[in-house]
């Protein structure tokens, strides 16, 4: 049994490498004009090489080249980001097109004496009015205001105000969502955390101008936006940043996109926090979110 095993095995392997002549003739003469002797190993070893340099050359090529990009699923991090910007770019636009619209239309009608001067407001930006814009006072307004100011004439309170100053300014919400975490500094939790949609975009809560982008192994993409009046806004947890330091952004200008990162996160959040000349105050007593 064992020998007709091994004879079996020899005869296999002699049939595999057994080698075949192929010939071409000369139909004419008959005289043979080329022939190649080829066995079995040999033709596998040589379909299996041409396979893989064939499957090696067609991989380079979809790597090195724009095909890639045409695979279901291969669209890298820098591909995604340029089709957010992209598309936050087209929002900015279509926003400045509504706002050259109606500056057109308040230019028309002064013109034409349909629109009187004093209802012209600020447009160039939506998200704050003019803090030196003063609405006349009616008769009774005036009364009320002279009555009040003489009986807070000796009121010592007034030489204690709020030393925060906030007037003038407009907190615009970060993001749309849900609080669940409170400011709390005895605990060193100097912000609040909102829960909202992963891939949200987050909104700088005032103008202001990028002075820090970067990434932190407890808080993952931060940035911070330094605002008038000492006011500096902090935005942690962030999937993706839209802005790089050094960039002025106005009220309610997309910066960053809701995510998840950082060993702090436990789920797509935004952890914001908001300081004033140094110390961290309560972001709940500037902004109703």
């Amino acid at each position: 049994m064992v020998q007709k095993k091994r004879k079996h095995q020899k005869s296999f392997w002699h049939r595999i490498r057994f080698k075949y002549k192929l010939s071409f003739f000369n139909e004419a003469t008959l005289e043979e004009v080329w022939s190649f002797r080829l066995s079995q190993l040999s033709a596998f070893v040589v379909l299996a090489v041409f396979a893989f340099f064939l499957i090696a050359i067609t991989s380079f090529i979809i790597i090195k080249t724009p095909i890639r990009n045409y695979l279901p699923g291969y669209l890298d991090v820098e591909v995604r980001k340029e089709i957010v910007q992209n598309a936050l770019k087209a929002d900015s636009l279509e926003r400045m097109l509504a706002v050259q619209k109606l500056y057109l239309d308040n230019v028309a009608g002064i013109l034409t004496g349909t629109l009187p001067l004093d209802s012209i407001r600020t447009i160039d930006s939506l998200a704050h009015a003019d803090a030196n814009y003063e609405i006349p006072r009616g008769k009774v307004e005036s009364e009320f205001v002279k009555k009040f100011e003489e009986e807070e004439k000796y009121n010592l309170s007034v030489l204690t105000p709020n030393s925060v100053p906030t007037e003038g300014a407009f907190f615009y919400k970060p993001v749309s969502g849900v609080i669940s975490s409170h400011y709390e500094a005895e605990k060193r939790h100097y912000g609040v955390d909102l829960v909202a949609a992963e891939r949200e975009s987050v909104l700088a809560t005032m103008d202001g101008t990028v002075v820090f982008t970067g990434f932190d192994v407890n808080y993952g993409n931060v940035i911070q936006i330094q605002h008038r009046n000492g006011f500096l806004s902090i935005y942690k947890h962030n999937e993706l940043l839209l802005k790089d330091a050094g960039d002025r952004v106005v009220a309610g200008e997309a910066i960053a996109l809701v995510g998840n990162t950082g060993k702090l996160s436990t789920g797509p959040h935004l952890h914001f926090e908001l300081w004033y000349k140094g110390s961290p105050v309560n972001p709940e007593e500037y902004i109703s979110f």
